[in-house]
């Protein structure tokens, strides 16, 4: 029979608190301390994986199955939404951080649905989505085996944009922007890419009589020919005093790559001064539709079904149709 502990009570065998930090320690000569962090519930978990023994339940909380969601799952996504992730999980922390994750049911997720939706729908709908993606992850792990709660919890109806950039109003804009940002319009227009993808374009994407381009958002490859206006395009920058001085096909004037903080806040500039309301993401709708051809659309957006990008168009400019007579 072991002796009994004077100092770690409360924690079972093998894991020991030593300024501060948790520590797994092997009972068998010579012995091994493996570090476990600082965190009480993230080590108990650790400890129970180290021992092949079921988790102590004060170590089944949302916080726990956040945290590990945070430190494995976020990193594998695309950079947007990392940086949108980290901010939902942080608003969910607040609320369901000490919650048993068997504990969370339906009724909670309504409730605070009903209560962020009061301040911004949208985002209480990106967060439930993050919520019901990290409950799956807690059933994956182990964490639990109750159902997702949820499901079956309606979110808030959104409307999606609509807007129709007009050839004039581009013009107007393009006038009072910036030289990097008349770029940054030009190649979004004629690529149809979303405004990350355009600002991470480099001058060795552009080969073989193309321009090829990795979507941040779904991964999808497109290699887009380089003729016509485009070609022009990245004559017009190529051929600029300096244009060699970094990598980046839009850079700003120290040859770096124009950050989406800058773009933004010239593109706004000129909005003003030209007294436009659309907003640069408009212009990838732009392009799907003055294509003419949903087909040609789909490809160049990189739309996995022809009904996404037909629904795209069709909110813009609404649907075709004959007259009566």
């Amino acid at each position: 029979m072991g002796r009994t502990r004077t100092t770690n009570k409360g924690l079972p065998r093998g894991l020991q608190l030593k300024d501060g930090r948790y520590y797994h320690v092997t009972t068998v000569a010579p012995r091994k301390w493996t570090p476990l962090g600082r965190d009480r519930a993230a080590a108990l978990l650790a400890w129970a994986r180290l021992e092949g023994t079921e988790p102590d339940p004060s170590a089944r909380t949302f916080e726990v199955v956040a945290l590990r969601y945070a430190r494995e799952v976020i990193p594998t996504k695309a950079r947007r939404t990392q940086q949108d992730n980290v901010k939902e999980l942080e608003r969910l922390r607040a609320v369901f951080g000490r919650v048993q994750i068997d504990a969370i049911k339906p009724h909670h997720v309504r409730a605070y649905m009903d209560k962020r939706g009061e301040a911004a729908k949208a985002r209480a709908n990106r967060e439930k989505a993050l919520l019901s993606h990290v409950f799956n992850k807690a059933r994956e792990w182990g964490f639990t085996s109750a159902a997702n709660p949820c499901q079956g919890v309606k979110g808030f109806k959104e409307a999606g944009r609509d807007r129709y950039v007009t050839d004039d109003e581009f013009r107007a804009v393009w006038e009072h922007a910036h030289p990097a940002v008349q770029d940054a319009m030009d190649l979004a227009l004629l690529t149809g890419q979303r405004p990350a993808d355009v600002l991470k374009i480099r001058h060795e994407d552009v080969r073989d009589g193309a321009l090829w381009v990795v979507q941040n958002k779904t991964g999808a490859r497109r290699a887009i020919e380089l003729s016509g206006e485009l070609a022009a395009l990245v004559a017009r920058i190529e051929a600029r005093p300096r244009a060699r001085s970094g990598p980046w096909l839009i850079k700003d004037e120290d040859g770096q790559r124009l950050s989406a903080t800058t773009l933004r806040s010239r593109f706004d500039k000129a909005r003003r001064l030209a007294g436009v309301s659309f907003q640069f993401r408009d212009l990838r709708a732009k392009a799907a539709t003055d294509t003419g051809d949903l087909a040609h659309s789909q490809k160049l957006l990189g739309h996995t079904k022809r009904d996404m990008t037909e629904h795209y168009v069709k909110r813009r400019i609404g649907e075709k149709v004959k007259p009566l007579r």
